[in-house]
């Protein structure tokens, strides 16, 4: 997104007004894309979390998380901004859904094994943006731990910020 605005002011490419995202699934796989992105680098492990994730909410078969995911990240490349996405979860997911949302992104900021400030940040402003209260991002933060944890046993888990590998 950072890199298509830098585009646009140097006039290294077009300017296109959004295009308001109409399908859910497409939203929630364009927020979690962006935020394995935040740390410059998108893992296997990164992206098998957000396919499993993306197929469990909206029962996609595999082929169909990884198209879905293929399509966030071409949707993301080409976006300027976060707000057709959020809208569109604002529109049409349940507040329980939203709070549901917030966790998915809190396991991927954690499936690479450090939470870096900048997916810190970005789950902070969608939490906001989809209109999810603080207390509810910081619960659905341990359940999004706890289940790491239950997931790896044996992996120790740490609530400020940090999983470790085991070496």
């Amino acid at each position: 997104m950072i890199e298509r605005l830098l585009d646009l002011l140097a006039g290294r490419g077009e300017w296109t007004s959004e295009k308001p995202v109409n399908d859910l699934p497409l939203a929630v796989a364009a927020l979690l894309v962006e935020l394995a992105r935040m740390d410059d680098k998108v893992n296997a492990g990164e992206r098998r979390t957000i396919e499993q994730l993306l197929s469990r909410m909206f029962k996609l078969d595999p082929n169909g998380a990884q198209s879905l995911v293929e399509q966030a990240d071409r949707e993301m490349q080409r976006s300027t901004q976060y707000f057709p996405f959020t809208q569109q979860i604002c529109r049409h997911a349940s507040a329980e859904m939203r709070v549901q949302i917030i966790e998915m992104l809190w396991t991927v900021a954690y499936s690479d094994g450090a939470l870096d400030p900048d997916e810190d940040a970005l789950i902070r402003q969608i939490a906001g943006l989809i209109q999810v209260s603080d207390w509810e991002r910081g619960a659905a933060r341990k359940r999004a731990l706890e289940n790491l944890a239950s997931s790896e046993p044996g992996r120790p888990v740490s609530p400020w910020g940090v999983v470790r590998n085991q070496a």
